[in-house]
């Protein structure tokens, strides 16, 4: 028997016989598990790939307080979209708040200075609305992201969403309508509960309109501005999104003053002109 088997393992026939048997009954495992692995859902010969980075989830809207307050949850979500808005370290973005009453021009003066990057919109929500606009200031990219709050009664709510964080605090108000000139100090109070340090600009919307006014109205409703803005501390600044009338001067201003860069531009208090006083 052992000269037999000798005889056999030596025979190249043999061998080959039965390694080709050997590899038809490896065949036919792998085929058995293959269709195992089908069956239960399983893909054979998986690869494996990278995940993408996780994406922020989107954030649930935070149910309001019963006395009409907004919650610390939803004040703290203007903070959380505020820093993540860009992932690029070498942006500096920052936030500005946009306040007064509806229909007075916000809108619009808005997209005015957007303009094309209008459709970068990174927040919606009912009362509030957020425009983009980056720019680049010796060699630096500075990403201003704008909270809009539509000026109604409900929109009251969405103060501090559009204020926590804010480098600067806009109060606009329309130069033909002495109401929303007085309702100026109620934004400034309601802004400054949530932010102490952004800094203040008071700007009259519709300048095109105002000097259509008779030239003694005109003069008293600049008066009453004036005297506003020195309340506030604030800047005061006569503009027109129509003619882009003092637009991106009012924020070339808050970049000169955000970074400390020269200001060149000249105090105008001349009745008929879009006044700018600081």
């Amino acid at each position: 028997m052992s000269q037999f088997g000798r005889k056999l393992s030596n025979s190249p026939t043999v061998r080959r016989r039965f390694h080709h048997r050997i590899s038809l009954l490896r065949r036919c495992i792998l085929r058995v598990l293959q269709r195992i692995l089908l069956c239960s859902g399983r893909k054979a010969n998986a690869t494996y790939s990278m995940l993408p980075p996780a994406l922020p989830s989107p954030t649930p809207t935070p149910p309001p307080c019963s006395d009409g307050e907004p919650t610390r949850e939803e004040v703290d979500v203007a903070s959380a979209l505020h820093h993540t808005h860009d992932l690029d370290s070498d942006l500096v973005s920052l936030k500005i708040s946009l306040l007064g009453d509806c229909q007075i021009g916000k809108t619009s003066f808005l997209v005015k200075y957007v303009g094309d990057e209008k459709e970068q919109q990174g927040n919606q929500r009912e009362g509030l609305n957020q425009m983009d606009k980056t720019l680049v200031v010796k060699g630096a990219r500075i990403s201003y992201c704008i909270w809009e709050v539509e000026g109604d009664g409900k929109s009251e709510d969405q103060i501090p969403m559009a204020c926590v964080d804010s480098v600067a605090i806009l109060i606009m108000f329309d130069l033909t309508s002495r109401v929303t000139l007085n309702s100026v100090v109620g934004w400034y109070k309601e802004a400054r509960k949530w932010n102490q340090t952004a800094i203040p600009v008071l700007i009259g919307t519709k300048f095109d309109d105002f000097i259509q006014l008779p030239i003694d109205l005109q003069w008293t409703i600049a008066s009453e501005a004036r005297t506003y803005a020195k309340a506030l501390n604030a800047t005061l600044f006569f503009s027109s999104a129509t003619y882009n009338i003092n637009v991106n001067k009012i924020f070339k201003f808050i970049t000169a003053k955000l970074f400390d860069l020269p200001w060149t531009v000249e105090r105008n208090l001349n009745v008929g002109e879009p006044i700018i006083d600081f």
